[in-house]
């Protein structure tokens, strides 16, 4: 994989986990509805494991020699 396709990575997974702190402010401070709260938590917990699997494969796949 090239360091372009994992500059892109990280920043997909930079978006999620801030979608997910946004997701996880406004389900716990601004909905009363228990369903959609409920919705809204385990969206951002699926954003937030996914950015971090994402970053973990960042980290761990090392650099790509290119010079």
């Amino acid at each position: 994989m090239s360091s372009l396709d994992k500059m892109w990575i990280s920043f997909a997974a930079m978006g999620f986990m801030m979608i997910s702190m946004c997701l996880i402010y406004v389900s716990r401070n601004k909905i009363n509805n228990r369903v959609i709260k409920f919705l809204f938590a385990l969206v951002s917990y699926v954003l937030l494991i996914i950015g971090f699997l994402c970053m973990i494969y960042i980290v761990f796949s090392g650099p790509t020699g290119g010079s």
